[in-house]
């Protein structure tokens, strides 16, 4: 039986933000290699059988409720790998206390899937894109696979989600040129942009300040092109910081490394096999598995997920931004040594 939406406030943690959106990396692995994320070709992947059932997500989903959550978010590795998912969407979708329920996805098998998963109750739509140059875009993900990225991403906007994103991580000298070009693209096919700071987690082993291209840069060459740009307004606990364009087109800046928003920050991530994170820079987690498989109900997990946001203190990119000498977070070999250290198996 699902649980009842509840009527009490969502548990606080030590800075007195709320738990409200809940990431669910439903796969660790991945059919690309972003450099920024996946820069290896090998890796070492969770054991089948320790990845969560639908039946165990939808378990844990129902005690994240009770504790508060009211926006889920589906992430991989690349979602869409896994068999069945819009079986888990329409079954998320019965959760009476989720108010948004959202995927982010690479998009190379969103075309077939897109329709299916609007069917099955998915709200809304993330896809990333970091450049429409073929070569450049083959040169970054290590597959020639651009055209059935736009081709998931057209399906996307056709299929009637409540919104559809583009996300692109921009940077430095390799392809802040083509910002002006993603708005275009992302107008053409009924989605916003969001343009994000690259950053030092997980995988990204390439990472320096040095390729960093900060919100002030973006902002400033984009006004260069298309004139003023006016701020949305308050951005509330939302990664990104909105503006317009003179001419009316929407557009998001997501400033993890110049401008972090630690403070505000709501949300929590769960992956494949059950391992909570509470912070994209925590250095553990907390095994829900064990206790879903120990056959916990959701009210015994929810009073287990409230105790340990409880007591979170994390801000993570606000200290990675005081870190003397910044530098990549990991090698490969501390990537190695614990594959939850890579943002292909934490959900990004």
């Amino acid at each position: 039986m699902k649980a009842e939406a509840p009527a009490n406030r969502p548990a606080l943690d030590q800075l007195e933000r709320p738990l409200n959106s809940l990431r669910i990396s439903v796969i660790d692995r991945c059919d690309l290699r972003c450099s920024y994320c996946m820069p290896e070709e090998h890796y070492t992947w969770l054991p089948q059988e320790d990845v969560l059932s639908f039946a165990e997500i939808g378990t844990l989903v129902d005690a994240f409720v009770l504790a508060g959550v009211r926006k889920v978010r589906l992430t991989g590795g690349e979602p869409l790998l896994r068999r069945g998912l819009p079986e888990l969407v329409a079954r998320l979708r019965q959760q009476p206390g989720i108010e948004d329920l959202a995927m982010t996805t690479n998009a190379t098998h969103l075309a077939e899937l897109a329709g299916p998963l609007r069917q099955a109750g998915l709200n809304r739509v993330t896809v990333s894109l970091d450049s429409l140059r073929p070569e450049r875009f083959k040169s970054l993900v290590r597959r020639d696979a651009l055209n059935q990225v736009v081709e998931g991403i057209r399906a996307a906007g056709a299929a009637g989600f409540a919104s559809l994103k583009i996300n692109t991580v921009v940077m430095r000298g390799f392809n802040d040129d083509e910002l002006e070009a993603l708005i275009e693209f992302g107008r053409q096919v009924g989605g916003e942009v969001r343009f994000i700071e690259y950053m030092d987690v997980g995988g990204a082993t390439l990472w320096s300040l040095d390729k960093v291209c900060s919100k002030a840069q973006i902002l400033a060459r984009l006004a260069e092109h298309w004139g003023p740009i006016t701020p949305c307004g308050p951005q509330g606990r939302a990664p990104a910081e909105r503006f317009l364009l003179a001419d009316g087109t929407s557009f998001g800046v997501i400033a993890s490394v110049t401008e972090p928003f630690c403070r505000a920050c709501d949300r929590s991530r769960l992956t494949a096999d059950g391992q909570w994170y509470l912070c994209l820079y925590a250095q553990e987690g907390m095994d829900l598995r064990h206790l879903v498989r120990a056959g916990q109900t959701a009210e015994e997990l929810a009073a287990f997920i409230r105790q340990g946001w409880s007591r979170r203190i994390d801000r993570g990119a606000e200290e990675r931004a005081n870190a003397p000498h910044r530098g990549a977070l990991y090698q490969v070999e501390a990537l190695r040594q614990d594959p939850h250290r890579e943002m292909h198996t934490r959900g990004g």
